[in-house]
């Protein structure tokens, strides 16, 4: 594997649409019914990933010159001190071999990342262990998924003295 991640191109949207979509309906598959997949995947069309980018700092994760994950991260409703983190998927087949961590590593590094004291991210079912290993908690302490299909987690930088 030759990874490299890099920031989102505007030629990149089909690809990474074809990515979020793949994930879905193989990872996700297990987690969540085949309506609600299909309405995730509605909700990732290449129209959707490029608005998404020119809202956002997104990143593409590449094996040579195929994409095979993506991430991005904004201000969170406008803040300058927190920051989310959106659209973080990996293709199946390389799952498990850390382009996910990289990735990750790679949007608290941004500036929208490195400028904010906390950072938030809506987790899947499916994700929210991957999540919790790099140090991702429970927002306000709520170990229940919202509407019973996701987690809002939250990665607080230490306060200074």
């Amino acid at each position: 594997m030759n990874i490299t991640v890099r920031r989102f191109e505007k030629g990149d949207a089909d690809a990474v649409s074809a990515v979020v979509c793949e994930t879905v309906r193989v990872s996700n598959a297990k987690d969540y019914p085949p309506e609600y997949i299909e309405v995730l995947v509605r909700q990732h069309g290449p129209d959707v990933i490029a608005k998404r980018a020119k809202q956002a700092h997104m990143y593409v994760a590449c094996d040579g010159d195929k994409i095979i994950g993506t991430g991005s991260i904004a201000g969170y409703w406008g803040s300058e001190t927190e920051s989310i983190l959106l659209t973080i998927f990996v293709l199946p087949a390389y799952q498990g071999t850390g382009i996910g961590r990289l990735i990750i590593e790679t949007l608290e590094q941004d500036e929208y990342g490195k400028r904010a004291n906390r950072i938030e991210i809506p987790a899947s079912l499916t994700g929210l262990h991957f999540y919790r290993h790099l140090g991702y908690d429970y927002k306000d302490g709520i170990t229940e998924p919202e509407d019973g299909v996701m987690y809002r987690l939250e990665k607080r930088k230490p306060v200074k003295d």
